[in-house]
C-alpha cells in the first residue's frame, strides 16, 4: 500500500469476531482431524498438521463470510492480494538473502541451539511432504493474509505505518515463541522477519509480495535443515 492509502474498511469488532469464532473452529478441527485420522493410519505429526489445515480452512472461511456478508467485498482483493506486484523477481531471491542475514544476526546475538519443530515432522515420507507444503506454501500464505493482509492495514489506519508494521511483527514473533522453547532471541529474530515482511507488504501494497518473500525464506531454512540432516 502507498503511504497515504487506507485499505482497511473493516473494524476491530471484526477482529474480535474472528478470534471468537476461531476458538470453536479449533475444537471442530480437532474433532474432524481425529475422526479422519482413525480412517487412515497416519503418524501423530501428520494428524497434527491435518488438524491445523482444517482449522485454517475454517478460520479463513469465517473471514470470507465476514467480508462477504458484512461488507459485500471480495476476499482476496480486500486482503491486498495483488498480482503482479513491484520487484517480484527481486523478492524471489530475497528469501535466501533474508535467511542468511537473519542467520548472521542470530550468530551475533548467540542464539541458543534448540530442538527445532522440524525434527518431529520428518518421521515418514507423507508427513515430510505435508510439512514441506505447510512450511513453504500453506503457512506463509495463511500467516501473511492474517497478519499483513487483515490485521496490519487496520492498525495502520488507526496509528500509522510504523505502529502497524511493528505491532503485527511483535505479535507474529510472540505466537511462534512456544515452537522455539520461549527463547527470547528466537522470538526477536522472528519479530525482525515480521518487520521485513510488513515493510514489503506496505511498500508494494500486496500480500502476494510478502507471501513470496515469506515462502522463499522458509524454503531456504527448510533446505538448509534437510541438508544438515543428510550430512549428519
Amino acid at each position: 500500500m502507498t503511504p497515504n492509502e487506507n485499505e482497511a474498511f473493516w473494524g476491530y469488532e471484526d477482529v474480535l469476531l474472528l478470534i471468537g469464532l476461531a476458538l470453536p473452529s479449533g475444537a471442530l478441527a480437532v474433532l474432524a482431524g481425529t475422526s479422519l485420522g482413525k480412517l487412515v493410519i497416519v503418524s501423530k505429526p501428520f494428524k497434527l498438521l491435518l488438524i491445523q489445515l482444517i482449522w485454517y480452512i475454517l478460520v479463513f472461511g469465517t473471514l470470507w463470510l465476514i467480508l462477504k456478508l458484512r461488507y459485500g467485498r471480495p476476499f482476496w482483493r480486500s486482503l491486498g492480494w495483488r498480482v503482479p506486484f513491484p520487484a517480484a523477481a527481486a523478492l524471489a531471491f530475497g528469501g535466501p538473502a533474508m535467511a542468511i542475514g537473519i542467520g548472521v544476526i542470530g550468530y551475533a546475538v548467540r542464539t541458543p541451539i534448540i530442538k527445532l519443530p522440524f525434527d518431529q515432522m520428518l518421521v515418514d515420507r507423507p508427513t515430510t511432504v505435508l510439512f514441506g507444503l505447510f512450511a513453504v506454501l500453506i503457512g506463509p500464505l495463511c500467516e501473511e493474509l492474517a497478519f499483513r493482509g487483515f490485521l496490519m492495514p487496520l492498525i495502520i489506519r488507526s496509528f500509522g505505518a510504523v505502529s502497524g508494521i511493528l505491532s503485527t511483527a511483535i505479535l507474529f514473533g510472540s505466537l511462534h515463541a512456544a515452537e522455539y522453547e520461549w527463547s527470547w532471541r528466537h522470538v526477536l529474530l522472528i519479530t525482525l522477519v515480521g518487520c521485513i515482511l510488513g515493510t514489503v507488504r506496505y511498500r508494494t501494497g500486496s500480500t502476494a509480495a510478502s507471501t513470496l518473500l515469506h515462502a522463499t525464506y522458509n524454503l531456504t531454512q527448510l533446505a538448509g535443515f534437510l541438508a544438515g540432516k543428510d550430512v549428519g
